[in-house]
C-alpha cells in the first residue's frame, strides 16, 4: 500500500466534508474551528447543504493544506466537536 503522505503534495487544496445536526451556529462554530487550523481559510467559500428534512446540515470546506500534521489536527478537532456526526 502506498504511503499516504506520498499521495498528497503540499501545499494543496483539500476539501473536507462535515455533517452534523442543523442547529443555530453550527456553521459558524465549524468555520471558527477550521480557521484555528487553517488561518487562510475563507469562510465565504464554505458550501452548505441541508438534508431533505433539514434535520442535518452538510458543509464542504476546501482549505489550503500545508502538511499532513495540519490535516490530522483539523480532523481530530472536527471529530471531537459535539455537534459533528461525520467528517470525510
Amino acid at each position: 500500500m502506498p504511503d499516504a503522505d506520498k499521495l498528497l503534495q503540499f501545499p494543496c487544496d483539500f476539501p473536507i466534508k462535515i455533517m452534523g445536526r442543523n442547529v443555530p451556529r453550527f456553521s459558524q462554530d465549524i468555520c471558527d474551528l477550521i480557521c484555528q487550523h487553517a488561518p487562510d481559510f475563507n469562510p465565504a467559500t464554505l458550501e452548505i447543504r441541508a438534508s431533505s428534512k433539514a434535520n442535518y446540515i452538510g458543509l464542504t470546506a476546501t482549505i489550503r493544506a500545508h502538511s499532513r500534521q495540519q490535516l490530522d489536527g483539523l480532523y481530530l478537532a472536527l471529530t471531537a466537536h459535539p455537534l459533528v456526526k461525520i467528517v470525510l
